[in-house]
């Protein structure tokens, strides 16, 4: 079976940015993996960092297994995703475990260092994925199949400067959308605080406005997912594009 790992930062990112494009994958026989790679230590001002945590883990957990997902646990607190070794040779050690031939995580530009950062991240250790002597944490031996490295919209699909980032090509997610919000919605800590702070379902209504925005800016879908797919030089082949191969009824091009 082929595989497809999702590498995001916090606990719901994934959920905003990725899961219609897993769940579709997932229809056409790929098994996916979730990881979020900080706790969500920091995404309360009513818990402690500790308890939060906890919450949010079991949060994810549910959230993974209501999607059929494999869960790899974080490895990180918030606002401690750094593009240094001793990150990068975890991150690296879960793609080999994993070796999917889908990577999907992060724009390279975002809002937020954490997203960026675990971009960084995400790719390295794809890139290191056949190197024999890199060492990883916990060790795993290296391997050679080819990976695509896709890039998620930005959280609302502007870069940190707020200029629009237009995606390369759009997934429709119309048939997922609603699967989409009920995995958002096992994220139960972050809705009741945005509720409390934005309004009634603010948070699950906030990804259906980007998904619809997303939409609009393909202008065909009524609600889409968009990716841009990362140099295959270190990856793949050229000519090696899984993602959009076996979404291909689901996907329109830019441009």
């Amino acid at each position: 079976m082929p595989r497809v790992l999702a590498i995001a930062a916090h606990p719901d990112d994934i959920e905003f940015l990725m899961a219609g494009t897993l769940f579709l994958l997932q229809q056409d026989g790929y098994e996916i993996h979730y990881l979020n790679l900080a706790d969500g230590c920091c995404g309360s001002a009513e818990h402690d960092a500790t308890t939060i945590a906890a919450i949010r883990l079991s949060e994810a957990t549910t959230a993974a297994a209501y999607a059929g997902a494999v869960f790899h646990p974080p490895i990180c607190h918030d606002f401690e995703i750094y593009y240094e070794r001793s990150l990068l040779a975890r991150v690296a050690s879960i793609v080999r475990q994993v070796a999917p031939e889908i990577l999907l995580t992060h724009s390279p530009q975002d809002y937020m260092e954490d997203h960026t950062n675990t971009c960084r991240l995400a790719v390295s250790a794809a890139f290191a994925r056949g190197m024999p002597n890199y060492i990883v944490d916990p060790p795993h031996p290296h391997v050679l199949d080819p990976i695509a490295v896709y890039h998620a919209q930005p959280y609302f699909h502007r870069d940190q400067l707020g200029q629009l980032i237009t995606p390369e090509f759009f997934v429709n997610v119309v048939d997922v959308l609603e699967r989409k919000v009920q995995m958002l919605s096992k994220h139960a800590s972050q809705k009741r605080w945005l509720d409390q702070s934005q309004g009634h379902d603010s948070y699950l209504d906030t990804m259906r406005q980007l998904d619809a925005e997303c939409g609009r800016m393909s202008g065909l879908f009524s609600y889409a997912e968009g990716w841009r797919r990362h140099l295959h030089l270190g990856f793949c082949d050229e000519e090696f594009d899984p993602l959009r191969q076996s979404l291909h009824e689901k996907i329109l091009l830019a441009g």
